[in-house]
């Protein structure tokens, strides 16, 4: 029991829950397909007992095998390491220059972000994977990349030993000669599909920055432009060469103030809307029409529930949805509220309308836009 916690690491039982998603479902059962097809195969082709090199071959076989699993299960189960609900800056005067998460209650240590999914401040956070059905962060960074390393190489040697067993049997059980059967061994090299999740998560590597970094920068770039500012964006992480960007990748070592400055320029150019018509928070509501159907966005991000009457501060738009965050209403006093910002998803764009305030406020001359 020792040996098999000190090779695939959990807190507790329910870390085996991760399992129960669709995901690691189909994760694990194109493993485990192509690793069982690719046995029987390299047992037809090259029976592993009679030659050294049907040995070698097969315990290669087997190799991948272990090595896609171990790297997979650990990128699951260790998790990406969250912030510590509560955190705060040892030095109180840092804390001016961090975001501050309500749902952790705690400081977001750079470069930590949030996930609506996990609901926790994730360390250096790239992205919530469904395939393992937790996020890719500061602890499994390296063991993810590792995985699509893997997983493509395991899949052009479980290739190889397909099409040398259909070569095989087509000459032995139906007597073609050599010359009538022509395998293309360069479609592997014409194909470049296999390499490409490992070519994207290593050429990200060279430039040590995470999927989310790389939209920060983009929105840096775009708030500059928008606003005409005299200013040039700089990754803070950026070590000077791809190599030593490649090292930070593996080990650990801001853009906290441009966050601060995108955050107060998305509360600026953010629109208040008013529910019209209520809303069930389904994927793909059929009672909105057959556009808001057919292009609900393809993501993991939540729907939220609207009802008449209710106030939504959209964020993010396509044609017929839009994403936003639900105004709560807190009461203080007896008769003071406050607003509090909670709960945000997608919910289609004909249940609400612009309020008139906004209206008012698009309508500003360019020059206002500029010096807001």
């Amino acid at each position: 029991m020792d040996t098999f916690c000190s090779v695939i690491k959990f807190e507790n039982l329910q870390e085996l829950k991760r399992l129960c998603h669709w995901g690691p479902i189909m994760a694990l059962g194109v493993i485990a397909i192509c690793s069982t097809m690719a046995m029987i195969d390299s047992v037809l082709w090259y029976w592993p007992l009679h030659t050294t090199g049907g040995s070698v071959n097969f315990i290669m076989l087997i190799n991948w095998t272990v090595m896609i699993l171990y790297n997979y299960f650990n990128a699951m189960f260790i998790g990406p390491g969250f912030v510590p609900l509560g955190w705060k800056p040892e030095n109180s005067q840092d804390s001016m220059y961090l975001q501050y998460c309500k749902v952790c209650q705690a400081y977001k240590a750079p470069p930590s972000h949030h996930c609506i999914k996990c609901n926790r401040c994730v360390m250096k956070m790239d992205r919530h994977c469904p395939w393992i059905n937790n996020c890719c962060g500061y602890q499994n960074h390296a063991l993810f990349t590792l995985f699509l390393l893997l997983a493509p190489l395991g899949c052009i040697h479980a290739a190889f030993i397909f099409v040398m067993t259909m070569y095989t049997q087509l000459y032995n059980r139906l007597s073609f000669v050599w010359n009538m059967v022509k395998i293309d061994m360069s479609a592997s090299w014409r194909d470049p599909l296999p390499i490409i999740p490992f070519g994207l998560a290593a050429f990200a590597a060279t430039l040590n920055k995470t999927s989310i970094e790389s939209w920060i920068e983009e929105k840096a770039k775009d708030r500059i432009q928008y606003y005409q500012l005299d200013e040039v964006f700089v990754s803070p992480y950026d070590m000077g060469s791809r190599w030593k960007n490649f090292k930070q990748v593996f080990t650990w070592s801001g853009l906290t103030i441009e966050q601060l400055k995108q955050k107060a320029d998305k509360r600026i150019r953010s629109v208040r809307y008013r529910v019209i018509e209520d809303y069930s928070g389904a994927c793909c509501p059929l009672n909105k029409g057959i556009k808001a159907f057919f292009t609900s966005p393809c993501t993991e991000e939540p729907r939220i529930r609207l009802q008449k009457g209710e106030f939504i501060l959209a964020t993010r738009e396509l044609r017929y949805w839009l994403y936003g965050d639900k105004i709560l209403f807190k009461k203080i006093f007896l008769f003071s509220y406050d607003s509090v910002s909670q709960i945000r998803g997608w919910f289609p764009r004909n249940c609400v309308e612009k309020c008139p305030c906004d209206t008012e406020t698009d309508q500003a001359p360019e020059g206002e836009k500029k010096n807001r």
